[in-house]
């Protein structure tokens, strides 16, 4: 079986549905699948490095999208074709949503929203939006989502129920040779008896940056060592919008007088952004739409053993347990968050069990079954072309 999977992000831009694609790629390949990742840009050397063949045949995902795509689909002839949906990757801009309809695949098409974002049409398209998104998930074969969320909101209005199949982590526990936690954090400036809180992924509103940085800030006032770590890269190529709200943390950071308890790393080798969570004590992520499966930070912090804490899920997730695998607290709340780390702060026993839990769920989200169940919708939508 050839696939074809189509993304608008790919390395070396940053971002989460890229390396998605990359992970899953080379989880299909090693059943069997022959995937390829089609995309846009310039052969690049990551290219020559990559675990799966890239084939960069688009010019861009405007309108001009539907030639380029016909002309590669027809050159490299593949059994299915699996769009990466993420609004923002595509610049907001409905081609791609529009392109299944029209397209002679349509019937081998799969589409894997990673949000139900809208892309932009004109000034006060309103619902015109949403049905743009919903019109991709009608005009394909078959349509995936990451997270019970979003499976909650399509179920209704398709024929037949997205498939939910969740991301697993694009991080793998894996520092550098020679890896040792002590003296990492000292070279990073946490002394013995400092707490360092991480945050993975980029920053943006949804995120809860600066209730964090409210957070830090109360703890010290506590009387707390508390030093906190932004992980990785810090807004990413696709949402324009990220750096606006990353320039908003850092002026509450420079407000309060956390500069020296605040530590920025940048985007790194993933062997050093496993090196930084491995250091650190807890992962701080405080969405503020609530905790997901569909966030690719919150499974690199699970897979790394991280007592995580979070926010409470917008939609019921039997497998999180607070005070077991997780820390839960209201989002927006940042009293809330302080309170909650200081108690495990407090209790080192809550910690460890929060780790064990943490790596136990990170089993869910092994990217072996997640290719393996990708697959099982590639060879219904097969069964169906074929009757």
């Amino acid at each position: 079986m050839k696939v074809c999977l189509v993304t608008a992000e790919y390395a070396p831009q940053q971002g989460g549905v890229g390396d998605y694609t990359r992970e899953l790629a080379a989880a299909l390949r090693q059943r069997g699948v022959e995937a390829i990742v089609l995309t846009s840009g310039s052969a690049v050397s990551e290219d020559a490095s990559s675990p799966v063949p890239v084939q960069r045949r688009i010019g861009g995902w405007g309108w001009w999208l539907w030639r380029d795509l016909e002309r590669a689909l027809r050159a490299l002839a593949p059994d299915v074709v699996h769009i990466q949906y993420q609004a923002a990757a595509y610049g907001l801009h409905p081609a791609i949503n529009l392109w299944p309809r029209l397209s002679p695949w349509r019937r081998a098409t799969v589409v894997t929203f990673h949000d139900l974002k809208v892309p932009y049409l004109f000034p006060k398209a309103g619902p015109l939006r949403f049905r743009v998104v919903l019109e991709l998930a009608r005009a394909s074969a078959r349509a995936i989502v990451t997270n019970a969320e979003d499976q909650a909101v399509l179920a209704p209005l398709l024929r037949r129920p997205p498939a939910l199949i969740p991301i697993g982590s694009n991080i793998r526990p894996e520092p550098p040779p020679g890896y040792d936690r002590s003296a990492w954090r000292a070279g990073a400036g946490a002394g013995e008896g400092s707490v360092v809180l991480a945050y993975f992924g980029f920053l943006n509103e949804s995120k809860g940056g600066e209730e964090l940085i409210r957070a830090l800030a109360l703890l010290r006032q506590r009387g707390e060592d508390v030093r906190l770590w932004f992980v990785g890269g810090q807004v990413g190529h696709s949402d324009p919008t990220n750096r606006a709200y990353l320039a908003r943390v850092q002026e509450l950071v420079r407000e309060l007088g956390l500069e020296p308890y605040v530590r920025w790393t940048g985007f790194t080798a993933p062997e050093e952004v496993s090196a930084n969570l491995l250091a650190a004590d807890l992962c701080v992520l405080p969405y503020r739409d609530g905790v997901s499966f569909r966030r690719g930070s919150l499974m690199a912090a699970l897979a790394h053993g991280l007592p995580v804490v979070s926010t409470w899920p917008r939609v019921a997730l039997p497998e999180l347990v607070d005070g077991e695998n997780m820390a839960l607290v209201p989002p927006g709340d940042a009293e809330a968050l302080a309170s909650r780390i200081a108690a495990l702060i407090a209790e080192p026993p809550a910690r460890w069990r929060l780790a064990r839990g943490a790596l136990a769920l990170s089993a869910r989200f092994d990217w072996g079954p997640i290719a393996a169940r990708t697959q099982e919708v590639y060879d219904e939508v097969l069964r169906s072309v074929q009757r």
